[in-house]
C-alpha cells in the first residue's frame, strides 16, 4: 500500500514520482483526453509538469495530485487543487483540475475525486477562492 496524502472511498492522493512520467505521457498523448487542449504534450512537457506539481506540493502543500485507485494501486491521472495566476477575472485564485486515462471515465473518478480535494482545501489547508476547472 502506498503512502497517500489523503484518500476518497476509491481513490488515493499523492505527490509525483518519476514512476508516473511514462503513464502520465501515455495519458497526455491520448487524442480523447486532451481533444479540448491546444495540442498534445511532449514528453518533455510532461515531464515539466509534473516537476512543477511536485515542486508545487513542496512550496504549497497542494498540486494535481498523482491519482490511484485503491483496489489495486493503479495510476489513473492527476485530480487536486493548483495556483492559477494568468490574467483573468477569476485570477489568481486556487483551482480544481483534473485529467485522467479515457478508459477510466464516467466511473465517477473525477466528481469523487474533485470533491475530496475541495474538502481537504478547505478543512486541511485552510484555502478559499477555490474555482472548479477542467
Amino acid at each position: 500500500m502506498k503512502n497517500y496524502l489523503f484518500t476518497s472511498e476509491r481513490l488515493g492522493f499523492r505527490n509525483w514520482n518519476l514512476s508516473d512520467l511514462d503513464k502520465m505521457q501515455e495519458i497526455n498523448s491520448d487524442e480523447k483526453v486532451m481533444e479540448f487542449f491546444p495540442g498534445i504534450p511532449t514528453k518533455e512537457q510532461t515531464a515539466d509538469f509534473v516537476e512543477r506539481m511536485k515542486k508545487q506540493f513542496e512550496d504549497k502543500g497542494f498540486c494535481y495530485f498523482a491519482v490511484d485507485k485503491l483496489e489495486n494501486n493503479e495510476f489513473i491521472g492527476f485530480i487536486g487543487l493548483s495556483e492559477q495566476t494568468y490574467n483573468a477575472d477569476f485570477t489568481p485564485c486556487i483551482d480544481i483540475g483534473w485529467r485522467i486515462k479515457s478508459s477510466e471515465w464516467n466511473k465517477g473518478f473525477a466528481s469523487e475525486g474533485a470533491k475530496k480535494c475541495l474538502e481537504y482545501a478547505l478543512n486541511e489547508l485552510g484555502l478559499e477562492n477555490i474555482v472548479k476547472s477542467l
